[in-house]
Formats: C-alpha cells, sequence, structure tokens
C-alpha cells in the first residue's frame, strides 16, 4: 500500500509517513521516569505529535515484560463540566473500555457495575485504578490524554483522586501516571462551581517533571518529505525546504498538510514523475492557507479568547512591547503553539498569514473591487490609483468597519490588508511582516508580469510600510523612511510606499488624507496620509 502524508490523528506507520517519536524526544528519560514510579506531565500544541509517542511508548512497553500499560483519551468528559458524577462516570467508563481494547482486560467492567457504582465519584477513579493495580500481575503504567479538556470540579477529582492513591504505588495503585495536554499544570487556573479558583499545581502536587514536545527540526521535516521521494520516485525542488522551513518552523501537522498538498490535492503531482517544483509549493500553501482546514480553524478559534485577544493584537498592531504582556498570558499562547517568545512572535508564516486573514475574511469578501480596475496595460497593479482608492475608501468606511472588528487595536492595518488581499486574490501574493516592539507592519506585493508563467516569470515587487503616526510627522516620516528603504533592499523590491494613519478624532479628514513623495538615497517613495 502506498503510504501518505498524515494530516487527522495519530500515525499509523503502515500508512503514513513519518518520524518515529523516539527521534523527537528523550526516549530513556520516559522510560527513567516511568522506571522510577514518577507521575510526571506531557504538554505540547496541538496537532504536535503527542499521541503518537504515548501510543507508540504503550505499544514498546506491552511488547515487554515489565508493565502493562494502558493509553486513554478523556476528551469525552469535557461535557460533563463541574458534573462530578458525569465526568468522573466518563473516565472510568473510557478506562475500562480501552483496558478491553489494548490489554484484553476484560475483569474490570464486573468491578465497575457492582462494587464501582456503591462508591461516591470522588472515590470512584481511585477504587477502580486500586482494584486493577491489586489483580494486575505486573505494575501499571497509565497515560492519561486530553486532560486539559477537563472543566472545573470534574479535574479537581480526577487530579485529587491520583494524588490520594500515590504514596500506594505500584502494588495497589498505577506505577507511574503521565498526563498528557497542551498546557503544563502548573499554568492551570481550575473555576470551580464554588466560584474559587484553584491551580493544577496545587491539585497535583506530587508532579516529578513536565516535558514538553517540540516541531521537526529542519532535517527531520526535509527528511519527512524525502520519505515520498524514496517511495515514489517523486522529486521536490531543492529551493522547497527553505521556504518549508520559514513557513512552518517545522510544526508537524503544518508540514504534513503542506506535503500532502503538493503529492495528492494537486491532481497532476500524484503522477510521481511530475517533479514538485517551487511553483507547485507557493500554490499549495496557498489553497492549505485558504482552505481553513480544522487545524487552521482551531488556531483561529482561539483568536476571540480574551487572553489571546490581549496578546495577538498587540502584535497586529506592533505598537506595544513585551514588558506590557501579562507572564502567565504568553505562557498560555506559548503552550498553544501561537507565539514563539524568543523573539516574541507569532509561531510562523503560515500563522502570521492566516490570522490577519481569518480576523478581516468577512469584510474582504463585501468588499466592491475589482482587480481589473488597478491593473494598466502592461499588466501592472497601478499602486498610485490603488492607493487613492484606499485613502477613499478608508475617508468613507474607516469608522464603521473597523468598529465591527474584534482586533480594533490593529484596525487600520487590517483594513488596507483586507483592502489588497481583495484585489491581489486575482493573482499576486501578499507577504506580512510585524511582530511586538517594530512600530510597523512591512507588507510585500508580489504581482506576475506574465500571466502563463505565473511566478517563474518576472514580477512586481512593492514594498508597503504602515504605521500609526504617534509623533511628529517629520519625525514619524524620517524612521519610517530609512525603515521601508532597508526593507525594499531585503525583499528586492522595485516600489515603495509608505501608509501613516492619523488616528487623532480631533484632525479633520482635508488634513488626513494626502499625498506626496519623498526621495531616500536612490529609492523614491511614495507617503500616503491616511
Amino acid at each position: 500500500m502506498q503510504k501518505f502524508f498524515n494530516t487527522a490523528g495519530p500515525i499509523k506507520p503502515e500508512l503514513h509517513y513519518f518520524i518515529p517519536s523516539r527521534n523527537r524526544m528523550d526516549w530513556k528519560e520516559l522510560g527513567d521516569l516511568i522506571q522510577d514510579q514518577k507521575y510526571f506531565i506531557l504538554h505540547a500544541p496541538r496537532q504536535t505529535g503527542k499521541t503518537t509517542a504515548l501510543l507508540e511508548l504503550m505499544a514498546e512497553l506491552n511488547a515487554g515484560d515489565t508493565y502493562s500499560a494502558l493509553y486513554i483519551n478523556i476528551e469525552g468528559a469535557q461535557m460533563a463540566r463541574n458534573d462530578v458524577e458525569a465526568g468522573i462516570a466518563t473516565v472510568c467508563s473510557v478506562l475500562v473500555r480501552l483496558a478491553g481494547v489494548y490489554l484484553k482486560e476484560n475483569r474490570l467492567n464486573d468491578w465497575l457495575q457492582t462494587q464501582g457504582r456503591t462508591l461516591p465519584p470522588q472515590d470512584r477513579l481511585y477504587g477502580l485504578l486500586q482494584h486493577w493495580s491489586n489483580i494486575n500481575e505486573k505494575p501499571i503504567v497509565l497515560f492519561i490524554d486530553e486532560i486539559d479538556a477537563l472543566i472545573g470540579d470534574t479535574l479537581v477529582s480526577v487530579l485529587r483522586q491520583l494524588r490520594a492513591g500515590y504514596n500506594q504505588r505500584p502494588m495497589d495503585f498505577p506505577q507511574s501516571v503521565i498526563l498528557c495536554g497542551v498546557r503544563d499544570i502548573k499554568d492551570y487556573r481550575i473555576h470551580r462551581s464554588t466560584g474559587d479558583i484553584i491551580t493544577g499545581g496545587s491539585a497535583f502536587n506530587i508532579k516529578a517533571k513536565s516535558l514538553t514536545m517540540g516541531n521537526f527540526t529542519f532535517e527531520e521535516a526535509k527528511d519527512l518529505l524525502l520519505q515520498h521521494t524514496t517511495a515514489t520516485g517523486q522529486t521536490f525542488a531543492p529551493t522547497i525546504w527553505d521556504e518549508l522551513w520559514e513557513d512552518t518552523q517545522g510544526q508537524p501537522w503544518l508540514v504534513n498538510a503542506l506535503a500532502y498538498e503538493m503529492t495528492h490535492e494537486d491532481k497532476q503531482a500524484r503522477d510521481p514523475k511530475v517533479h514538485i517544483t517551487l511553483e507547485k509549493y507557493f500554490a499549495a500553501r496557498e489553497r492549505l492557507i485558504q482552505s481553513r482546514a480544522t487545524h487552521l480553524d482551531q488556531l483561529t478559534d482561539k483568536l476571540k479568547e480574551p487572553r489571546v485577544h490581549k496578546v495577538i493584537s498587540a502584535l497586529l498592531s506592533s505598537e506595544e512591547t513585551e514588558l506590557h504582556m501579562p507572564h502567565d498570558d504568553l505562557i498560555y499562547l506559548e503552550d498553544l503553539g501561537l507565539i514563539t517568545r524568543k523573539p516574541l512572535q507569532i509561531s510562523n508564516r503560515i500563522y502570521r498569514e492566516v490570522i490577519p486573514r481569518e480576523l478581516v475574511v468577512v469584510t474582504q469578501e463585501t468588499m466592491l473591487q475589482n482587480t481589473q480596475w488597478y491593473i494598466t496595460n502592461e499588466n501592472r497593479l497601478d499602486m498610485t490609483k490603488l492607493f487613492t482608492a484606499f485613502q477613499q475608501f478608508f475617508r468613507e468606511n474607516s469608522e464603521i468597519w473597523i468598529e465591527r472588528f474584534e482586533y480594533k487595536e490593529a484596525g487600520p492595518q487590517l483594513l488596507l490588508q483586507a483592502f489588497l488581499q481583495r484585489i491581489l486574490n486575482g493573482g499576486g501574493r501578499l507577504h506580512r511582516e510585524y511582530g511586538l516592539g517594530r512600530r510597523r507592519t512591512d507588507l510585500l506585493i508580489e504581482w506576475p508580469l506574465e500571466p502563463a508563467s505565473g511566478f517563474t516569470g518576472a514580477a512586481q515587487r512593492v514594498v508597503v510600510e504602515l504605521k500609526i503616526l504617534r509623533t511628529s510627522l517629520e519625525a514619524t516620516l524620517a524612521e519610517a523612511l530609512q525603515q521601508t528603504g532597508d526593507y525594499a533592499d531585503k525583499a528586492n523590491a522595485q516600489e515603495c510606499h509608505i501608509v501613516l494613519f492619523n488616528r487623532d478624532p480631533r484632525i479633520s479628514w482635508e488634513e488626513k488624507i494626502w499625498h506626496r513623495e519623498e526621495i531616500y538615497q536612490v529609492r523614491t517613495i511614495q507617503v500616503w496620509g491616511c
């Protein structure tokens, strides 16, 4: 059977190209912690490979003679929220069912239906694990996945019942328990039905260590794709590797999704004789971004959370500094995989593209703009006409449209990006660079001049820098000219534009809307007031 790149659920080695978990984690450390009877945490962003790693480890342990290892996913108990009876019933039911599936252990259900039913929910999971440990010939190793999906009193009850049996391990309670989720347990803030808030660390103070699972390295991401070359003979252009790394930073789902887009969703490329060019890579990247796949949809859904909003809005507006960001919020977003902290920025180029697009998708789709309005006879974008149109659009619509945005702090920047994206969807590309403390957003427009050749032929490259007018016009402009010139050199752009947004409500639109030309070194830079 021909293998393929996996974008849904755990890896199946017989079906999928994959990087073994033991290559991505300190496998010996995991074994030592289990041998030393430790209870510990494995946390990492979603779709990083945690579940695959736990299933691999379970299979390896069960292949030996020392332990009985069981993986359970208790996400289903999330719906119980603060209903401890319903939540613990779900957890116990999942454990009993999967013990039968993975270990052929069918004795636990009788206990759960008899003695277990007489125990209050606050003792039932404890009793089940104690009973299983008593009747099992080997020490038990228990992997509990999606632990942080649980809410409130149900989560507290699970943690405290695990803690209650800790001193009885390994004869009367599992030898080792691994809790797996997106966040480290010390960062849990558990809202109980009583109104009080407790931390995960206080409810589970027996944690020996917190382990995490990182992204692929550059070489691992490359190796994953080359497994396809080995299996089928299909080749990738060497220029793809650096782009793949910048776009994903090794995020496993993104690497697999891009590879799947290139080799399967492109129906022509299903023929292994077709060479995967850089142009095909860029097309796959754009399809993935526009697909709003489940992983990306979950990512953008997080943008509605207040803690996420606080950090991402600052990153998008490029105005704040890290000093103004609550440390707990930064850790939370890092655990979600949304940001990296050194330097503080959105995690990878695809996320940096998806987030602003998602925030203005409705705005973009409802704008009355047509690409052909701005195309010259030479098939170039008429940037003067385009920015003149935007100034009028901004004057007429900004107050109403920005008010609709959840991310009002970055409203002007997002509105211009929506305007440009609407036009460029007719065949161009928009690249974004932004981040805390930059005090600007840099955009790079690429427009193919030879439609038949696409981006393999000549292209119009335009740098656009967006700034909020905070100090005097001349001081802001002096800084912007240098920044724009430097970015144009880096991007090898032929045209440069600066857009200065004046958000002072006391200033009239007649004063805000203007256009002038500046010379910086050898470059002519167009400056637009909005």
